[in-house]
C-alpha cells in the first residue's frame, strides 16, 4: 500500500526497554520475578475493569432495547452502579453447606477463572502488547478455553443438589457440543492465514482484514462462530444451564458470595474472550482500517492507539452477542443440540472444505 506506519504506538519497544533497565540494576532472575510480577497485577485490574464495564454496559443495552433508562442513581448515569455491586458482593458472606464436596465445590469457581486469565494472555490488546506470544497461539487458547467446562460440571455435581447438577449436565452438553462448530469456524481462518502465531495473524492483515479478503467462507465462518460462541459461554438464547424458569440459578445455586462471584465475572469476562477472538480471526486484531490507496486516510487511522482499535472491535461484537440475548427467546434443549449436530456443523465443515480450496486456488484479495 506504500504506507510503512501501522499505529503511532508500539508497546514492543517499551516493554523492551523496560526490560533492558530491570536487568541493568538487578539480577535477570530478579527481573525476570518482578516483571512476571507486574504482567499478573495488571492482568487482574484489566480483568476487574473490564467486568465492571460488562456488567454495566449489558444493563444499559438490555435497556435501551427495552425502552427503560437502567442503572441512573448510583453515580452520575448510574456509572457507579457496578462498583457498588462488586462491593456488596465482596462483603457478602460465604454460606456454608453440608454434605457436599468441600474440596471441589470450591476448586470449581477457581479453574473457571483459570480459564478465562488463560485465554485473555493470548489476546494481541495492542501493537507488541500480548503476554503469550508463541507459534501454537491458537491451539492454546482453544485449550485453555475448554478448562471452563470443567469447572462448571465439578461446580454442579459437587453441590450435590439436583438443579445445580441438572444445569451443568446441559451445560457440559452444551459446551461440548458448540466447541466443534468455534473450533472449526477457527481453523477456517487459520487455513486462510496459514499460521496458528496470533501475532502473524494480526499481520497478515496489515492491508485487508480478513473478514474482506477471505470472501464468503469468512462470512460464513463469522456468522456461525457469533453463534457458537453465544452458546459456548452460555449466554442466551442458550442460557439453558441456567434457566431461572426451570433450574433457579442453574448450576451455582448453591453458590454464595465471591465464589458466585467468579462465576459471574467469569461469564462476562468469556464475553469479552468470544469477542476479541472474533475480532482477531475476522477483524484484524489492533490492525487499524485500512483502504487501499488512499494513503492520507491510512495514515489518519494510525494515530489511533492499537489498544483502541482493539477495544472498539471486541465490544461492537459483543454488542452484537447481547443483542441476542435480548431478542430472541431461550431454545429448548433438544433445538439447541439439533441446531449444532444438524446445522451448524456439516455447513461449518463444508465451509473449512471451500476455503481451503480458495486458498489453493489463490482466489482471494492479496493473492500473489
Amino acid at each position: 500500500m506504500g504506507n510503512e506506519q501501522i499505529t503511532i504506538d508500539n508497546f514492543g519497544s517499551w516493554t523492551a526497554s523496560l526490560d533492558a533497565m530491570l536487568n541493568g540494576i538487578m539480577p535477570s532472575w530478579c527481573a525476570t520475578l518482578l516483571e512476571c510480577v507486574l504482567v499478573g497485577v495488571g492482568l487482574l485490574l484489566v480483568y476487574a475493569v473490564l467486568a465492571l464495564f460488562y456488567i454495566l454496559y449489558e444493563r444499559k443495552i438490555c435497556a435501551w432495547f427495552q425502552c427503560r433508562l437502567g442503572p441512573n442513581r448510583v453515580g452520575p448515569w448510574g456509572l457507579f452502579q457496578a462498583f457498588a455491586d462488586m462491593f456488596k458482593m465482596l462483603i457478602k458472606e460465604i454460606i456454608e453447606l453440608k454434605n457436599i464436596d468441600r474440596f471441589l465445590f470450591a476448586l470449581a469457581p477457581y479453574l473457571v477463572i483459570i480459564a478465562s486469565m488463560l485465554c485473555f494472555a493470548v489476546l494481541p490488546w495492542g501493537n507488541g502488547l500480548q503476554i503469550i506470544n508463541f507459534n501454537i497461539g491458537i491451539f492454546f487458547l482453544i485449550a485453555c478455553s475448554s478448562i471452563g467446562v470443567l469447572g462448571i460440571l465439578l461446580a454442579g455435581w459437587s453441590s450435590n443438589n439436583k438443579f445445580t447438577l441438572i444445569g451443568a449436565l446441559r451445560s457440559g452438553a452444551q459446551m461440548v457440543s458448540y466447541e466443534l462448530s468455534v473450533g472449526l469456524s477457527i481453523l477456517t481462518m487459520v487455513a486462510f492465514a496459514g499460521t496458528m502465531d496470533v501475532e502473524e495473524i494480526v499481520m497478515a492483515q496489515k492491508d485487508h482484514w480478513f473478514i474482506f479478503s477471505a470472501h464468503v467462507p469468512a462470512i460464513i465462518a463469522l456468522v456461525i462462530y457469533l453463534i457458537a460462541g453465544t452458546a459456548e459461554t452460555n449466554r442466551g438464547p442458550f442460557d439453558l444451564p441456567e434457566a431461572e424458569s426451570e433450574l433457579t440459578a442453574g448450576y451455582h445455586t448453591e453458590y454464595s458470595g465471591i465464589h458466585f462471584g467468579y462465576f459471574y465475572l467469569a461469564e462476562y469476562l468469556n464475553l469479552f474472550i468470544v469477542s476479541g477472538v472474533a475480532a482477531l480471526m475476522f477483524f484484524g486484531g489492533w490492525m487499524p482500517f485500512q483502504i487501499s490507496g488512499f494513503d492520507g486516510f491510512n495514515h489518519l487511522m494510525g494515530y489511533i492507539p492499537s489498544v483502541v482499535w482493539f477495544l472498539i472491535k471486541a465490544f461492537a461484537i459483543s454488542f452484537v452477542i447481547i443483542w441476542f440475548k435480548w431478542t430472541f427467546p431461550r431454545l429448548r434443549i433438544d433445538q439447541l443440540l439439533k441446531l449444532e449436530w444438524k446445522y451448524l456443523l456439516p455447513i461449518n465443515l463444508f465451509n473449512l472444505v471451500l476455503m481451503v480450496i480458495i486458498v489453493m486456488q489463490g482466489w482471494y484479495i492479496g493473492a500473489n
